[in-house]
Formats: C-alpha cells, sequence, structure tokens
C-alpha cells in the first residue's frame, strides 16, 4: 500500500474518519491525501456543524458567496485536518462536483490503494431522498474501500 485517499465532509464525525484513515496509513507506512469535495452552494447554507478538528470557520461560507470563497474555507478546513493529525507529509485536495463521482475519480487519477471515508448511517426517506454517497463509491469503486461507521452509540 502506498497511498491512501481519505475523503472528509463537514460533519463533526470527519475527525474520527481522518483520524481512523490516519491510523492505517502510518500502519502501512502509506501516503496520506485528504480530498474535500465542494457541492453546490444551498447544500452548505442548510448545514449547522459544531467546529471540527480545531475548524471553526465553517459558517463563514455560507455567508459568502461564490466557489472561490467555498474552496477557500475547504482549503483551510483540511490544512487544519492536517495541523490536527500533526503530519505535515498528507497532501490535501479540494475539487468540485458530485461527493461521490469526484471521490472515484480522484481516487482513479491518483491511482490511490484505498479509499477511507465514514458513512453516516441515513435510513428510510432520507436515504432514499438524500442518498448515500458511501453506498454509491462502495457499488461503484474497483479499489478497496475502508468504511469507517461514524453514528454514536446513541443513535443505534
Amino acid at each position: 500500500m502506498k497511498q491512501i485517499l481519505i475523503a472528509l465532509d463537514y460533519n463533526p464525525s470527519a475527525q474520527k474518519v481522518a483520524e481512523t484513515g490516519h491510523r492505517l496509513a502510518k500502519s502501512m507506512n502509506a501516503k496520506v491525501i485528504l480530498l474535500h469535495v465542494i457541492s453546490d452552494f444551498t447544500y452548505y447554507s442548510s448545514l449547522n456543524y459544531s467546529p471540527i478538528m480545531g475548524f471553526e470557520n465553517f459558517s463563514n461560507a455560507v455567508e459568502t458567496e461564490g466557489s472561490g470563497a467555498l474552496k477557500e474555507v475547504a482549503q483551510n478546513y483540511l490544512d487544519r485536518s492536517r495541523q490536527h493529525l500533526n503530519d505535515k507529509t498528507i497532501q490535501t485536495i479540494v475539487k468540485s462536483g458530485d461527493f461521490a463521482e469526484m471521490i472515484l475519480d480522484t481516487a482513479k487519477e491518483l491511482e490511490v490503494d484505498i479509499i477511507v471515508m465514514g458513512t453516516h448511517s441515513r435510513r428510510g426517506l432520507e436515504k432514499l431522498l438524500v442518498g448515500s454517497v458511501a453506498e454509491h463509491v462502495l457499488q461503484r469503486s474497483l479499489i478497496p474501500l475502508f468504511i469507517v461507521p461514524t453514528r454514536s452509540t446513541r443513535e443505534k
């Protein structure tokens, strides 16, 4: 194993995903690549998350317009995530587009060995309406996936 792609969103569970993926990579002496995918602006206006890995400027992305500002905030988020993991060798990438498609395209483009991502365990109508990024990636990927369950024990 040479490279591991860790896909992160702004959910507080991203910290668990990042830390788990980083430990996996280090146990195999693999390079870590953090990826955040920016979707359309309306997606971000509906989010209300607490600070993640020391990153608190997420709400500023909603107050600005345009993908340039969102990209800058996303890059800052990945930089803070790299700092939280205390690993200056981590590569960061921000892409725009469909979450699942960009994860798959980036993994293929970079020829990574494993994709690490979390699942929010959506069920029922929410899953039907929103879909599942992890499920879509799982169904289409030829690259092995390491899925980190992020549902808390209280949600069981």
